[in-house]
């Protein structure tokens, strides 16, 4: 724009200089050099002040032309900003929508995550109440099968089940039979009444009464029952009825008989008088027939006992026989104690133990059934 208002001011300054050179039409010469002189000045500053009119009149419409020029780019620049704040504006309602959308589904993963937590959590805790539950069960049903089983199988020779052996119904019609049956010592006929909740049936013109401390010995060995000697019920057993029942002559043999009644590895055989055994041991050592194996005292031995799968056979005397199974039937009724198969009040509990107890302080002192 520039280039062309000085091109232009070029061709008006020749136009103008041209139109001064030339003579009009209706003027004639003058003879008078003198007044020429003076028209040509004042045609001179007449040209020159029509030239700068032109100049300004130019330069004003050059100064026009750039500012409508300029407003025509003005408003451009502010149309494409509009249209620029548009596009911010739509694409700001995008990403606020899109932050919203995440925001929502963080949150609903969130919530379906704990949920799926809290029902895994659910099942597993069902899960594992009722795999104790079962466990229970199953131990419950072991205990009772092998109760039942011993209840069954076997009985011992002191307190025989006598529904389950109608020939052992009378002591004078008992027959042995030709060998030997093997009988585990703690199977004791006590535990039909100890597993069917039948209360033992107390003996006819007795009164009783509770000793308070040893009540409460066994109380508090009722609420955590166990086989270990420390506790103060079990020691106290131990001291005024097992160990002196069990403390025969032989004292090495009265040892290995004590840890087999606490192991429940103790077994007693009835010996038929026609057969002869057959003893890995020497015959002073296990006694015989006629010899007791634990007193060292000649009897007549009608009963022979294996410590575990030892194989070795003691003759014992019916003395020693009553002691023996004495202590089994106590352990017998507490290892029921503890496995929860006494379904009992405490204090009928207390008295079957302190009948138990009266039973090995007899058998120590000497006393026992006939048919022993």
């Amino acid at each position: 724009s520039q280039a062309s208002f000085e091109e232009d001011s070029q061709k008006e300054l020749a136009v103008g200089r041209w139109k001064t050179l030339m003579p009009s039409k209706g003027s004639k010469e003058e003879p008078e050099t003198g007044c020429q002189d003076a028209g040509g000045v004042d045609e001179t500053q007449s040209t020159e002040q029509l030239d700068v009119s032109r100049l300004r009149s130019s330069s004003v419409e050059i100064r026009e032309k750039g500012s409508e020029f300029l407003k025509e780019e003005l408003h451009k620049a502010q149309k494409e900003l509009k249209l620029k704040d548009k596009e911010c504006e739509r694409l700001s309602k995008v990403r606020e929508q899109l932050e919203q959308e995440l925001e929502e589904l963080t949150a609903s993963l969130f919530e379906e995550a704990h949920k799926m937590v809290r029902e895994a959590n659910t099942k597993q805790a069902a899960s594992e109440k009722q795999l104790r539950e079962a466990r229970g069960k199953i131990d419950m049903l072991q205990a009772e099968v092998t109760a039942l089983k011993t209840l069954v199988i076997t009985s011992t020779p002191s307190s025989p089940n006598r529904e389950l052996h109608p020939q052992l119904q009378s002591p004078s019609k008992a027959v042995f039979r030709k060998g030997h049956g093997r009988n585990k010592s703690t199977s004791s006929a006590m535990f039909s009444a100890a597993s069917q909740n039948v209360t033992p049936e107390p003996v006819s013109r007795e009164c009783k009464e509770v000793d308070s401390i040893l009540f409460a010995e066994f109380q508090a060995w009722k609420e955590s029952p166990t086989l270990d000697k420390s506790c103060s019920f079990l020691d106290r057993i131990y001291r005024e009825d097992v160990g002196p029942c069990l403390d025969f002559t032989k004292q090495e043999l009265s040892e290995l008989v004590r840890v087999a009644v606490e192991q429940n590895t103790l077994t007693i055989e009835p010996v038929a008088s026609q057969t002869l055994p057959v003893v890995k041991v020497a015959a002073e050592e296990c006694g015989g027939p006629k010899k007791c194996a634990l007193s060292g005292l000649p009897r007549t031995c009608k009963h022979r006992i294996m410590l575990g799968d030892s194989g070795s056979y003691y003759y014992i005397s019916p003395s020693c026989r009553a002691r023996i199974t004495a202590v089994c039937n106590f352990f017998t009724y507490i290892r029921y104690i503890q496995q929860g198969l006494v379904r009992q009040d405490v204090e009928l509990m207390y008295w079957e133990v302190m009948r138990l107890r009266r039973e090995m302080s007899l058998a120590k002192l000497g006393f026992y059934p006939s048919e022993m």
